[in-house]
C-alpha cells in the first residue's frame, strides 16, 4: 500500500521557537536529499525519524540523565540529598524548557496531571512495598521523594510531544469513552490489586481487542508511514522497561529483590508498563483528540514535504 500523502500544514517545529529558524535550512535538506535518489532519501526519512523521536523525548531524556549523572558524581555526605537535587533539578529543568520555549503550556499542563497521577500511585505502592526508595530525602510524601512524580510526567511529556511531531491520523481506533472507561478500570487495579483481586490479564485481553484493529498513521517526513497501534503502544511500554532497568541500576528505586543484588527487572513488568500506557495515552488523546485518516490523497508527495524537526 502506497503511503498516505496529506495537504500541506505548517511546519511542527514552528511550535517550539528555538528551532522553527531552522525550517527553511531542514527544507533545503531535505530537498538535496530527496534529489540524490530513494536511497538518500530513505536515509535521510530514517535520520528524521531518530531526530524526531529524541525531540520528543527531550524531557524523559534529561531526567534519566540526571539520575545517572548523580549516581556517578553526587557525594555520600552532601549538605543536599541526592533525591532533593534531582527534585530541584527537574523543577529548574521544567523551568528552563517553558523559559526558552523548548516546552509549550499545553505540554507543561500534561505534564503536572502526569506529575500528580503517577505521585499517588507511587505514594501507594511504596506504602504496601512494591518498590522502595533507599536513600533519605526532605521532599517527600510518604516514602516518596517528589521527584518520582516528574518520572511519570515525562512519558506525558513524550506522548503530547510525540504527537504534534508525527501528526498522527488514525483508522479504526477505539471509542474514547470506552477507551476511558478502560483506563480508569487499569489505575483502579493498579491501586487496589494487592488485596488479592489483580484483574490485569483481564485488562490487558480487552486492551488487545480494543486496540487490535486500529492503525496509526504518522508523518516522517512527506508522507504518513503506518502501523498497528498496538504494536506502537508495545514498543513505547518497552523503552519504559528499559528505562526502569536504568532506574534501578542507579538504585533510584529498588525492587524487593534488587535489595541485595541489583538483577534486570522481570521482563513480565512489561505487561503493567504496558497497562500504565494506556492510562497515558488515553489521557492524551482526550486532550488531542483523534485525526482521522482522509478516505483520499488531498497532495502528491512531492508538494506534500514539510519541515518538521
Amino acid at each position: 500500500m502506497r503511503p498516505a500523502t496529506f495537504a500541506r500544514r505548517d511546519s511542527a517545529a514552528a511550535q517550539w521557537p528555538p528551532i522553527a529558524r531552522f525550517i527553511a535550512a531542514e527544507r533545503r535538506l531535505g530537498d538535496a536529499a530527496a534529489g540524490r535518489g530513494p536511497v538518500a532519501a530513505a536515509l535521510y526519512e530514517f535520520l528524521r525519524f531518530g531526530v524526531k523521536q529524541g525531540w520528543a523525548c527531550l524531557f524523559g531524556g534529561l531526567l534519566l540523565a540526571l539520575m545517572i549523572g548523580t549516581r556517578l558524581v553526587w557525594p555520600a555526605h552532601a549538605p543536599l540529598a541526592r533525591y532533593d537535587a534531582l527534585f530541584l533539578a527537574a523543577l529548574a529543568l521544567q523551568a528552563i524548557l517553558l523559559a526558552t520555549k523548548m516546552e509549550t503550556w499545553t505540554e507543561a499542563k500534561v505534564i503536572l496531571v502526569f506529575h500528580v497521577i503517577g505521585t499517588v500511585m507511587e505514594v501507594h505502592k511504596t506504602a504496601i512495598g512494591s518498590w522502595v526508595y533507599p536513600e533519605i530525602s526532605a521532599f517527600r510524601i510518604g516514602g516518596v521523594p517528589l521527584f518520582t512524580g516528574f518520572m511519570y510526567a515525562a512519558v506525558g511529556s513524550y506522548l503530547a510531544r510525540v504527537w504534534r511531531l508525527f501528526d498522527f491520523r488514525f483508522t479504526r481506533h477505539p471509542n474514547l469513552t470506552v477507551l476511558s472507561t478502560l483506563a480508569v478500570a487499569i489505575y483502579v487495579n493498579f491501586l487496589t490489586d494487592h488485596l488479592g483481586y489483580d484483574l490485569r490479564y483481564g485488562l490487558l485481553a480487552v486492551a488487545v481487542v480494543l486496540f487490535a484493529p486500529a492503525t496509526i498513521h504518522f508523518q516522517v517526513w512527506r508522507s504518513h508511514r503506518r502501523m498497528p497501534l498496538l504494536l506502537g503502544l508495545l514498543l513505547v511500554a518497552l523503552f519504559i522497561w528499559f528505562a526502569e532497568n536504568v532506574g534501578t541500576f542507579t538504585g533510584t528505586w529498588l525492587y524487593p529483590n534488587q535489595k541485595l543484588h541489583w538483577s534486570p527487572v522481570p521482563l513480565a513488568k512489561l505487561s503493567s508498563w504496558f497497562l500504565l500506557m494506556i492510562v497515558s495515552y488515553t489521557l492524551i488523546a482526550r486532550v488531542n483528540g483523534i485525526s482521522r485518516l482522509s478516505a483520499r490523497p488531498l497532495a502528491s508527495p512531492a508538494s506534500a514535504g514539510v519541515a518538521v524537526p
